[in-house]
C-alpha cells in the first residue's frame, strides 16, 4: 500500500448506484455480526430516507478509492437503549468498517470525527450512541479513544456507547 501521510478522505452519499463499491470494501475478516454488510447499511439508509430521518451515510473515499463506509443518522428509540438518550433526539452510529488495507493509518479516526463534524454542523449536536459486539475488542478500544464510552447496557451480544 502506498503512503497515506499526504491523502484527504472524501465522502459520497451511499446511494443504490454506488453500492456495489460498498459491498467490495474488503471487510472479510470483520463479521457481520460486529458490522452489518453495506446491503444491510443500504436498508436502513433506505428507511431513513423514506421516513426523512436526519443524518448521513457516506462511502468514504481516498484517491477515488471507496475504502469505508459509515451511518450516522437519527436514533430511532429501542427498548435497549441506555436510558441516557431516552428523554432526548440522539444519533446511532451503525455499519461504520473501514477496508482491511487501510486500517491503521488513521483513516478511521479521521473519517468518524469528520461525519461527526459535519452531521452536528448540519443538523445539531446530540448524544451518540453505538453498538459493538462484546467481543470485538479493537473496536471497543477505538470508539473510547474517541470520546464514547461503555455502558452496561446491551443489545443482544452488543454493548452501548455513548458520547455526549
Amino acid at each position: 500500500m502506498k503512503d497515506l501521510k499526504n491523502t484527504s478522505i472524501s465522502f459520497e452519499q451511499l446511494t443504490h448506484d454506488n453500492l456495489t463499491e460498498a459491498a467490495a470494501i474488503r471487510r472479510e475478516d470483520i463479521p457481520e455480526s460486529f458490522v452489518d454488510t453495506a446491503g444491510t447499511i443500504m436498508e436502513i439508509t433506505d428507511y431513513g430516507l423514506t421516513h426523512h430521518l436526519i443524518g448521513h451515510t457516506y462511502l468514504i473515499r481516498i484517491d477515488g478509492r471507496a475504502v469505508g463506509l459509515i451511518l450516522l443518522g437519527e436514533g430511532i428509540p429501542w427498548e435497549t437503549d441506555p436510558p441516557e438518550v431516552k428523554k432526548e433526539p440522539f444519533y446511532r452510529l451503525m455499519g461504520f468498517v473501514i477496508d482491511r488495507e487501510y486500517r491503521g493509518h488513521g483513516i478511521g479516526g479521521e473519517a468518524l470525527e469528520m461525519v461527526i463534524e459535519q452531521v452536528a454542523g448540519e443538523f445539531g449536536q446530540r448524544p451518540i450512541v453505538l453498538g459493538c459486539h462484546k467481543d470485538n475488542l479493537r473496536a471497543a478500544e477505538f470508539y473510547e479513544r474517541h470520546g464514547f464510552r461503555k455502558t452496561e447496557y446491551m443489545e443482544g451480544n452488543d454493548f452501548y456507547y455513548l458520547r455526549f
